[in-house]
């Protein structure tokens, strides 16, 4: 499915660089059907699109003084056209706890800040698309202490996860509970000559250096 996007920032090279290093991490994922600089201007485009996602910087010229609230605020009602209410998911430089707060008070989805790869981005667009409540490590914790949210209910962007590749996450699963190559390329019907490069990958990927170091770094994320 394709996932349709409005992009919102007051800043134009940084929007075309998110466009462009995002049309490039996820072709034919997602669609950008507008974008907007302003508060006014995001309400409208917004309005007329009925995008899937609005990517939305927290901080922009107008409004009331928190731009990203106020957007939110002026498009309450506002559905895609299969009638599923346009979610937001903000996107900012700023880290901080009152402006997470302020923004998923206000309705928003999701919130990760600028330092997130282009590859995490477009999962955790998908993941806001599909319903999902997604946030960087950091600010979930934020949301969970204000809001009293389940931990079970954020999504977090794990940054290092989301860089292996559905394949990758299966060899590394058994490859941290202990299985052996031939054990591996058993399990997953695929050669031992395989397996290896997918070991390799994977330790290359999360900057590991053995077998042991993958099983601890998999521990720790509950992942076996």
């Amino acid at each position: 499915m394709t996932v349709r996007v409005v992009l919102v920032d007051d800043h134009h090279m940084f929007r075309t660089g998110v466009k462009t290093e995002l049309l490039e991490a996820a072709p034919g994922v997602i669609d950008f059907v507008g974008e907007a600089a302003n508060v006014e201007d995001a309400v409208a485009v917004i309005r007329k699109e009925e995008p899937d996602v609005v990517l939305l910087d927290v901080h922009l010229p107008g409004g009331t003084g928190h731009g990203g609230v106020d957007v939110i605020h002026g498009c309450v009602g506002v559905e895609t056209a299969a009638g599923a209410p346009v979610r937001f998911l903000a996107l900012s430089v700023s880290d901080a706890a009152e402006d997470v707060i302020a923004v998923i008070r206000a309705g928003a989805r999701g919130y990760v800040t600028k330092t997130i790869s282009a590859t995490d981005l477009a999962s955790a667009i998908k993941r806001v698309a599909d319903g999902d409540a997604v946030f960087s490590p950091r600010l979930a914790g934020f949301v969970l202490d204000a809001f009293g949210v389940a931990a079970g209910e954020i999504a977090e962007v794990d940054e290092e996860l989301d860089r292996l590749s559905a394949r990758e996450r299966e060899v590394m699963r058994l490859i941290a509970r202990g299985y052996q190559y031939k054990e591996v390329a058993k399990e997953l019907y695929i050669s031992i000559k395989t397996v290896e490069t997918h070991v390799s990958s994977v330790l290359r990927k999360l900057q590991l250096s053995s077998r042991h170091e993958l099983t601890a770094w998999a521990m720790g994320r509950r992942l076996i």
